[in-house]
């Protein structure tokens, strides 16, 4: 295979979790800065593509307004980002999916690229973004290719996304001056402490 281009990629924004640390809320639409927080990401994954799929679960015309196709997982009850990553890989025709929550509003610029890069210069299946301390396992570069893995791992009851990423040879790609940038709004009180940051 040769060089992976943006061409073989769809970005996939997962918005289907439960919202529970939310309050139940479906977080892709709680408002950050006079904007629902999957508009943030929409505004800064489409300048860098506008091969964009979304995954809910709920409000499913909502997130249709924002013109890009909506996909719900295959699997019932909210069974996590995995089940997002199943339902984006057996929906897109490009040969690979790239991950990123609706919850962390501040996507870094160059994100795409740099994971593009990392992939051309490994012979990794994955890979997945670090911080400098700590592997963001929902920011990921996966082959559709895995599809049948993925579907097999979350047949046998499990979800945790890092054990199945240890099954495949995984590359850190590292985002250390970025960091802050992974900052996810998982409760009403993470909106309110980031709202005046710049």
């Amino acid at each position: 295979m040769g060089q992976l281009t943006t061409d073989d990629i769809t970005v996939v924004i997962l918005a289907g979790g439960k919202g529970s640390r939310m309050g139940g809320k479906d977080k892709g639409l709680v408002n950050y800065r006079n904007q629902s927080l999957i508009e943030h990401v929409i505004n800064s994954i489409s300048r860098q593509t506008d091969r964009i799929i979304i995954n809910a679960n709920r409000n499913l015309s909502q997130y249709s307004a924002f013109g890009f196709p909506v996909v719900e997982d295959t699997l019932n009850n909210f069974q996590g980002p995995l089940a997002g990553f199943l339902a984006a890989m057996s929906s897109v025709i490009t040969d690979y999916i790239l991950t990123v929550p609706c919850d962390s509003p501040l996507v870094i610029d160059d994100y795409l690229q740099k994971m593009i890069q990392a992939k051309n210069e490994s012979s990794c299946d994955i890979a997945v973004a670090y911080d400098g301390e700590r592997m963001q396992p929902v920011y990921a570069l996966i082959p559709v290719s895995l599809q049948n893995s993925l579907k097999q791992f979350l047949e046998n009851g499990d979800r945790k996304i890092d054990l199945w990423y240890r099954q495949h040879k995984i590359k850190l790609v590292e985002f250390p001056a970025e960091s802050q940038l992974f900052i996810n709004m998982n409760r009403p009180e993470d909106l309110h402490a980031h709202v005046n940051e710049n």
